[in-house]
């Protein structure tokens, strides 16, 4: 028996993936059909990738599994073809696609012929939206074929066996001159952390595999079916009393928001996406009752829960894969609006952070807000916490401050000279800031307006979201005629 901690093969990677006795491999004879560089007398058996159709959970899928053990898993004309092939099928027949990654790039013998990643990318981009895509790097992955897994919707990186990059460290020292590991260019790491490339990051190729079978749970088929539903937990209370202490009343204190997600889903249901990168933000796949739901949350424990340029990437591109396939979003609002700063204008935080509103604004699925705590400015926008954004329920925590701006900023702003020329400069400012708050932050006159659809006791949360769940699950909504809209990428 292989240890777990040892890789996989490629066969023994797709076994491992679907259910016992459920894959039929296709195209098992195809060889390269190169014949120069003495290739005419080499054989790659598979041309270097094995592919099929399996089961997984008993639902159909189509896979690909690349085997490093035979010229390095290296992608030729025939290896190309047959990626290209069970996509097709893929998307004609309604199934999500599976790669498993393991090559060291296109096969030199074979010249610009053996550049068929345009092949496999244009697939990609049509596949995109229309079937679920997971991508595994789960050995070497370089060149071109870094871009068909970033074109996907999950990436999972294997710890100490995978690397992601471009150019190589010889590459990068002979033309640059700076000398770098592998691990350090293109490592699980780095991927995870800094480029925000990764979305999940596990221990050995075991526990990919099973992640695979995990986030599949989540997904319907294709972009036609509803997600599945699984069997509701029993004897799980809808109201949890500990909600009602969780967030400090002074919005100066922090907290961590995945204690409140974890309270609201299903217990252990909750599986974060692009968990080290951007951390200011939440996203990921839960459940409620059994269904699949999205949830986008600003993370209050870092950067006090600001949008900067990664945060906005990061919850657009999510709330973007969720509207593809029917899975209502739930959005968990508190923070003090985009990160300001010279570094985040220049950086263009004006066109990634119209990123957040254009996914909210062209997302159909039920869309459902809960303001917890702080909703200034353009976060308000941002986190779909305003009716004009278009959520189907809106609703607040009695610890709600929903402002053009804090109370402070604002008072200070408006009452200036009127706060300069009194006896009591400080006295006066403070019973100004009350007053504001009192008239401006407090839910319950939001609600009165018209501008919250309710004020929600924590502790209600989840059985209110259910409620709200099931009020929309028959929700149509349409959007004018066109091709596709023209985010501000």
């Amino acid at each position: 028996m292989k240890n777990i901690e040892d890789r996989l093969s490629a066969r023994e990677r797709i076994r491992a993936l679907v259910d016992s006795g459920t894959f039929q491999e296709l195209f098992p004879l195809a060889e390269h059909q190169c014949r120069d560089f003495g290739m005419d007398k080499v054989k790659i058996p598979r041309d270097g990738v094995i592919t099929g159709q399996g089961k997984i959970d008993g639902r159909p899928v189509f896979i690909f599994s690349q085997d490093s053990t035979v010229a390095g898993g290296s992608v030729g004309v025939v290896h190309a073809q047959k990626i290209c092939q069970i996509m097709d099928l893929a998307v004609s027949t309604g199934a999500p696609i599976i790669g498993l990654l393991d090559s060291v790039g296109a096969r030199m013998q074979e010249g610009i012929g053996a550049y068929n990643y345009g092949s496999i990318f244009a697939r990609t981009a049509r596949a995109s939206g229309s079937v679920p895509q997971i991508s595994a790097i789960m050995g070497t992955c370089v060149g071109g074929a870094v871009y068909a897994p970033a074109m996907t919707d999950f990436i999972i990186m294997v710890e100490n066996t995978s690397t992601m990059f471009i150019t190589g460290p010889p590459v990068i020292k002979a033309v640059m001159g700076e000398q770098i590991s592998k691990e350090e260019l293109g490592g699980p790491k780095v991927h995870f952390q800094k480029t925000g490339v990764v979305d999940f990051l596990v221990k050995n190729d075991s526990d990919c595999l099973q992640l695979i079978r995990q986030i599949l749970s989540y997904l319907p088929a294709n972009s036609r079916e509803a997600p599945p539903v699984l069997r509701r937990p029993e004897n799980y209370p809808e109201r949890d009393e500990s909600l009602n202490s969780l967030v400090p009343t002074d919005a100066k204190k922090v907290y961590d928001m995945k204690q409140i997600i974890k309270k609201i889903v299903d217990p252990d249901s909750f599986l974060e996406a692009k968990a080290g990168f951007a951390r200011n933000i939440i996203v990921g796949l839960g459940r409620l009752e059994g269904k699949s739901v999205g949830i986008i949350a600003n993370q209050p424990s870092v950067l006090g829960g600001s949008i900067d340029i990664n945060a906005a990437d990061k919850s657009a591109r999510f709330i973007r894969f969720c509207d593809s396939f029917n899975i209502p979003l739930i959005t968990l609002v508190d923070t003090p609006a985009y990160l300001p700063g010279v570094q985040q204008e220049h950086s263009g935080i004006i066109r990634h952070g119209a990123k957040m509103l254009f996914a909210y604004g062209e997302a159909t699925v039920p869309k459902i807000t809960v303001v917890i705590r702080k909703s200034y400015g353009g976060g308000i926008s941002a986190m779909c916490g305003i009716k004009s954004m278009g959520p189907d329920q809106l609703y607040a925590w009695p610890t709600a401050e929903i402002a053009i701006m804090g109370a402070e900023i604002a008072v200070s702003s408006l009452f200036r000279k009127q706060i300069e020329q009194a006896q009591d400069p400080q006295a006066l400012r403070n019973k100004m800031i009350e007053e504001y708050r009192e008239e401006y932050y407090n839910p319950v006159r939001l609600a009165q307006r018209w501008i919250l659809d309710d004020v929600l006791e924590p502790s209600e949360t989840r059985a209110r979201l259910i409620q709200a769940l099931e009020m929309l699950a028959n929700k149509i909504e349409t959007r004018p005629p066109k091709k596709h809209g023209n985010i501000p990428l």
